[in-house]
């Protein structure tokens, strides 16, 4: 009995050894060919400039070509040269297309980040079959394939570096947001399985957990039953500069992480007491979010049809109020000029 605890203890110094080694000397990304999904707007584009400006080769995708031309352009102002690439990644042909062409070109893929999303915001009775299946293909079978794609040739190097953009929301069930709850919650199971089965290649898988970020994305989101409401309560949520992160700061943490070999991230004080106070007292937490959708908008309106968040603007939306919002969306691409 105590040579098995010897060994389990001794076996136990040597992961922490190595994880501490990796951690403080850091993965170096002068380079290195990083990946992002979702990089034409919002916090991927965030992150396409945090990559590049710490010397890696960015290649940033998404499915509308314009967009992803505007963002070329605005990271080209900031003297950042990037590498554009059109990809649908729920579908599982376009990201191995995506992969082979980009090693083909560019060399082995070292980084590959998982952030491409889509919302919908509604209550559960207006959340159809379709809303789960599209945010289970973009956030769980598009990254599940895009990793396919990149680990044999990472467990050929023995080395990468794998982030995967959960939420808070994929570690708490927010009301009216039940489809992507669901999709965030599956891709971190996965993700923090798979950080602790291919850490013996020294493939490195970083889980983050964004609260509240200041992106810009409400007007692109999707929005249902009495949409202008929903608009509301979202946008000036997202906005709010206490419970809330620029997009930039949130990048730079992620970055950071990356490089570490972090396993796991959370980003915001309230998402981190969120997270605590849900493992400690999930039946407390899920009682105080139950109050807080008694207030949320109910059934009606428009009913399961999307609207967009440009489309269901309010007094209150264009009031000052959103202010922070506005300025995010300005900055990360997510309007047309």
């Amino acid at each position: 009995m105590r040579l098995s605890s010897a060994l389990l203890t001794c076996g136990a110094g040597i992961v922490l050894a190595r994880s501490l080694r990796h951690r403080f000397s850091r993965y170096d990304l002068l380079n290195k060919n990083v990946l992002i999904t979702g990089g034409s707007r919002g916090l991927g584009l965030a992150l396409a400039r945090e990559f590049a400006s710490q010397g890696g080769r960015v290649t940033i995708c998404a499915r509308d070509l314009e967009e992803l031309g505007r963002a070329k352009e605005r990271l080209a102002r900031d003297g950042f040269q990037v590498r554009t690439a059109i990809c649908d990644i729920t579908q599982e042909i376009s990201t191995t297309e995506l992969v082979q062409e980009l090693e083909a070109s560019e060399g082995p893929l070292d980084v590959l980040v998982n952030n491409a999303g889509r919302i919908e915001v509604g209550p559960i009775e207006t959340a159809t079959t379709a809303d789960f299946e599209l945010a289970m293909a973009t956030h769980f079978w598009g990254p599940l394939n895009l990793i396919k794609a990149v680990m044999p040739g990472m467990q050929h190097r023995r080395d990468g570096h794998i982030v995967n953009i959960s939420s808070i929301g994929g570690k708490i069930g927010v009301p009216h947001l039940a489809a992507y709850d669901a999709s965030k919650f599956a891709l971190a199971g996965y993700s923090e399985a798979l950080a602790a089965e291919v850490r013996k290649h020294n493939i490195f898988v970083t889980t983050v957990y964004p609260g509240l970020m200041r992106t810009g994305s409400p007007r692109n989101a999707n929005f249902k039953s009495q949409h202008r409401k929903e608009y509301t309560w979202f946008t000036l949520s997202d906005s709010a500069p206490l419970i809330t992160i620029s997009a930039a700061r949130a990048a730079r943490k992620i970055v950071n992480a990356c490089r570490d070999g972090r396993a796991s991230l959370t980003i915001t004080p309230v998402a981190k007491v969120a997270s605590l106070a849900h493992a400690l007292a999930p039946d407390t937490v899920i009682s105080a979010l139950a109050m807080a959708n008694r207030i949320l908008p109910g059934p009606g309106g428009v009913g399961e049809t999307n609207k967009k968040g440009r489309e269901s603007q309010t007094l209150l939306t264009r009031s000052p109020l959103t202010f922070l919002d506005k300025r995010a969306a300005a900055n990360l691409n997510q309007i047309v000029s």
